[in-house]
């Protein structure tokens, strides 16, 4: 296959299980990278910007969620989408994940093919007929640099609230469904739980602060923003 210019670091303290997903990543055609531990990865993120990146939640030393935290607290990694693989299978760790902003979960044991269906998903940036930039009432959106600006003023937002927004926005006045969402930001192949896409709305909300009121709930259909 055709390499593509994607790499995605693997941060996972099972060194079998790094091998595996790296090599069904780059049977796909991504470059990847390796860390064993949660100090390696953050210091590979930063030092390569990768992507993506597939975290494990269990690892010596700082675990997934602190490692998580310290990529988000980091200009140069706070963009970056985040996977997080875990054999906690307990509803209250993923929903902790989900809270905390990682873009999505998958809980060990886990099929290969589907981990790379995921990782696509995460990378999957459609440049509609608007280009690279969504500007509407106090929203400036830079989909090239996943920057959102409202009134001139920065606010950080994950890639999957990022693509969320600008979905919206580029919409604005149709009313988009929630399986237009979850198709949008995960593909057809992704199948995230309706809950996981609540939760990225909920924090979403919470970042816009007073302008999440232009972004109206419409019954039993879905969503629609409208300034």
């Amino acid at each position: 296959m055709e390499a593509n210019a994607h790499t995605i670091l693997v941060i996972d303290d099972e060194e079998d299980v790094v091998d595996l997903i790296c090599f069904n990543l780059e049977k796909d055609g991504y470059v990847t990278l390796r860390a064993l531990d949660g100090q390696t990865g953050v210091n590979l993120a930063c030092q390569h910007r990768p992507s993506a990146i597939v975290l494990d939640l269990m690892l010596p030393g700082l675990d997934g969620f602190q490692v998580f935290e310290a990529l988000r607290q980091d200009a140069r990694t706070r963009h970056i989408p985040v996977l997080m693989v875990t054999a906690k299978a307990e509803t209250a760790d993923r929903i902790a994940g989900l809270k905390a902003g990682v873009d999505d979960y998958l809980t060990k044991p886990f099929s290969p093919k589907e981990l790379v269906l995921r990782v696509k998903a995460l990378l999957k940036w459609v440049p509609d007929q608007t280009g690279m930039v969504v500007e509407s009432g106090p929203f400036y959106l830079d989909k090239s640099a996943l920057c959102c600006y409202i009134d001139g003023e920065e606010v950080s937002l994950t890639s999957t609230e990022f693509r969320l927004l600008a979905m919206l926005v580029s919409r604005e006045g149709e009313t988009v469904t929630r399986e237009d969402l979850i198709e949008h930001i995960w593909g057809a192949s992704g199948n995230p739980s309706s809950r996981s896409l609540d939760t990225h709305l909920m924090r979403l909300r919470e970042k816009l602060g007073a302008d999440a009121a232009l972004i109206k709930n419409v019954r039993g259909k879905g969503y629609r923003y409208h300034h």
